[in-house]
């Protein structure tokens, strides 16, 4: 049982702070890779809480590694992401303030080996094409990312 688990049997759905970290994976063709929520619906980017002992670099790495089953070598640091907006109340009432680290990453696969775990479906998308039900503390992050292309 992982880090935030533990707390949570023991704050209930009390208000967190949660440092975790995310990947921008980026195509060849520069498209980005989203993941789709099976417990709100909405696309996100692979990611996820720190666990003791872990770097958030590792974080990212090993969330993406897990949610897509795909390795990353070389990531850069994009940003560091805080405040009222990186606010998430989760469906089930755990609520959390987030704390975000991103890092990007290339991909050099043609999308058949990724192998999704946690959530139902993924796809590569245009930068400017990103779909307009992603997940909430995601959405300064992929505006960032826009801004930047």
């Amino acid at each position: 049982m992982g880090y935030i688990s533990e707390l949570r049997k023991r704050v209930g759905t009390y208000p967190l702070i949660m440092v975790g970290a995310a990947m921008v994976v980026l195509d060849s063709k520069n498209r980005l890779l989203l993941l789709h929520r099976t417990d709100n619906g909405c696309w996100g980017l692979p990611g996820g809480a720190m666990e003791l002992g872990e770097s958030l670099e590792n974080t990212a790495r090993r969330e993406t590694r897990e949610e897509a089953g795909i390795e990353v070598t070389q990531v850069s640091l994009f940003g560091v992401f805080s405040g009222p907006d990186l606010y998430y109340k989760y469906p089930n009432g755990d609520e959390v303030y987030n704390v975000t680290i991103v890092y990007t990453a290339r991909y050099h696969g043609d999308g058949t080996d990724i192998q999704l775990t946690e959530h139902d479906r993924h796809a590569f998308f245009e930068m400017f094409a990103l779909p307009s039900n992603v997940s909430p503390p995601i959405k300064r992050i992929l505006k960032e990312l826009v801004d930047r292309a």
